[in-house]
C-alpha cells in the first residue's frame, strides 16, 4: 500500500511539474488504463495534498501496527481500514463510471487496500468475542488523535512542498523555452492536414505559432493537450495555426505503429474526416464527449447527426485519412522501441520542432510566448536562449 501510493504521488508531480520538455505524459497504454487522467483529474489533490499521502499514511500504520503488534493498535487499523476500503470503493467507481478510465498505479493500491480490510475483518483481534462491527469500530480514540496530529502536520508539509512546485513553474518555464530551442528541427511533415482547428492566416507557415498535432481521438492525453490547446488559441488569437494531423492508435487505419489500443478511434476519426467543412465541430464535439465516444452507439449516432454514416467506406476520405497517418513514417526514430519518431499520441510539432507528450499550460504559455516574440522581434530572441551551434 505505501509502496504504490509513493509511486501515485510520484506520478502526480511528474505529470502536473515536469522538470523538463522530455518528461511530458504521453498516451502508451490504453484509453481505459491511463494513469494521466487521474493526475490531471479533479480529484487528485485535496488541499493541495495529493490523494497518495493518504494512502501512504495508511499503508505506513498497517506496517506499524504489523511490526509493533498490540491490541489497541490493531483495532484502531481495524478502523482505519474500513474507512480506507469505503473510501477506495468510491474512488474506483467514480473512475470507472465518472472518469472511464483506471490508474494501474492507484489500482494496486485498491487491490492492497480490499486484501488488508479483508484480513482484518477475517482475521483481526477479537474475531471471536466481537461481531463485525465491534471489531472494526472499535479504536483507541487517544491513538486516532495522534495518528491524525501527524498525518496533518505531514500534509501540511506535503501541501507547501505542493505550493513551492506550483510557484516554480515561471523559473521551469523559462528552462522548458531553453530546452525547446536547443530541440533539433525536424520540421513539418511533407503533407500538413487540412483539418485545421484554429486557423490564423491562409499559409500555415505564416503564423507566429504553428503547431502540428498528431492525435488520437480517443487518448486521454489527447484530451488534455485539447484542453491546453484551446486555451492557447484564445490568448494567441490570430497568432497561432494548429493542423489535427490524425494518428489513431487501431490497426484499422495505422499500420504505422504496432498498436491496437483504442478501438473505434478509426471510426472516429472517418467521421471527423468526412466533411471537412464541419471537421471542428465535430472534433470539439467528440473531445467534450470523451468517454461516450468509446461507444460504438454513440459513435454510430454521431455519424448519423452530421450525415457522416458512410464515412469509413468512403475511398477519398480514407486515403485521405491515410495519407496523413502515413507521414508518421517520416520522422527519425526517438527511441529503440520504436521503428519511427511518430510513435504515440500526442505528439506535436511546433515550429519545426518535435514534443513527445504533454506539457502544463504554463510551459505551452512560455514556449508560444517566445515564438511569438521570436516572429515579432527577429532573431534577438533565440540568440538570448540559443547557443550558435543550436541555431545552425
Amino acid at each position: 500500500m505505501a509502496a504504490a501510493s509513493l509511486l501515485t504521488i510520484q506520478h502526480f508531480f511528474l505529470a502536473n511539474y515536469p522538470e523538463s520538455i522530455f518528461e511530458g505524459s504521453f498516451c502508451d497504454i490504453s484509453a481505459f488504463f491511463n494513469c494521466d487522467s487521474s493526475a490531471f483529474s479533479e480529484i487528485s489533490q485535496v488541499l493541495g495534498i495529493p490523494l497518495g499521502f493518504f494512502g501512504l499514511v495508511v499503508g505506513l500504520l498497517v506496517s506499524l501496527g504489523a511490526l509493533f503488534p498490540t491490541e489497541k493498535f490493531e483495532r484502531t487499523n481495524g478502523f482505519i481500514a474500513f474507512g480506507n476500503v469505503i473510501c477506495v470503493l468510491a474512488l474506483l467507481s467514480y473512475s470507472i463510471l465518472v472518469m472511464g478510465s483506471l490508474c494501474l498505479l492507484c489500482s494496486g493500491y485498491y487491490l492492497f487496500s480490499i486484501l488488508s480490510f479483508f484480513l482484518f475483518w477475517r482475521y483481526g483481534v477479537g474475531r471471536k468475542k466481537y461481531g463485525v462491527v465491534g471489531r472494526l469500530l472499535r479504536p483507541s480514540f487517544k491513538m486516532l488523535v495522534v495518528f491524525a496530529c501527524f498525518a496533518a502536520l505531514a500534509g501540511a508539509g506535503v501541501a507547501e512542498y505542493h505550493n513551492v512546485k506550483r510557484n516554480a513553474q515561471e523559473a521551469v518555464s523559462m528552462r522548458i523555452v531553453r530546452q525547446f530551442y536547443e530541440l533539433p528541427v525536424v520540421g513539418n511533415p511533407s503533407f500538413i492536414s487540412p483539418y485545421w482547428t484554429v486557423r490564423s492566416t491562409g499559409e500555415f507557415e505564416d503564423a507566429a505559432i504553428q503547431i502540428v498535432e498528431y492525435s488520437d481521438f480517443l487518448c486521454s492525453d489527447c484530451l488534455f493537450l485539447t484542453q491546453q490547446l484551446n486555451r492557447l488559441k484564445e490568448e494567441f488569437a490570430g497568432k497561432i495555426n494548429i493542423a489535427f494531423q490524425f494518428f489513431p492508435l487501431e490497426g484499422k487505419c495505422n499500420t504505422v505503429v504496432a498498436k491496437d489500443i483504442h478501438p473505434g478511434a478509426c471510426e472516429l476519426t472517418a467521421i471527423a474526416a468526412y466533411d471537412p467543412a464541419r471537421f471542428v465541430e465535430i472534433h470539439d464535439e467528440i473531445f467534450a464527449n470523451f468517454n461516450l465516444a468509446r461507444n460504438p452507439g454513440w459513435r454510430e449516432d454521431l455519424a448519423r447527426r452530421f450525415g457522416a454514416e458512410g464515412a469509413a467506406d468512403n475511398p477519398y476520405t480514407m486515403t485521405l485519412i491515410q495519407t496523413i497517418v502515413e507521414t508518421g513514417r517520416e520522422y527519425e526514430k526517438t527511441s529503440d522501441q520504436y521503428d519511427h519518431g511518430i510513435r504515440s499520441t500526442p505528439t506535436m510539432i511546433i515550429n519545426g520542432r518535435m514534443i513527445i507528450g504533454t506539457l502544463p499550460y504554463e510551459h505551452m504559455q512560455a514556449i508560444c510566448r517566445a515564438l511569438v516574440e521570436e516572429h515579432e522581434g527577429g532573431r534577438r530572441f533565440i540568440e538570448n536562449w540559443v547557443p550558435g551551434k543550436a541555431r545552425r
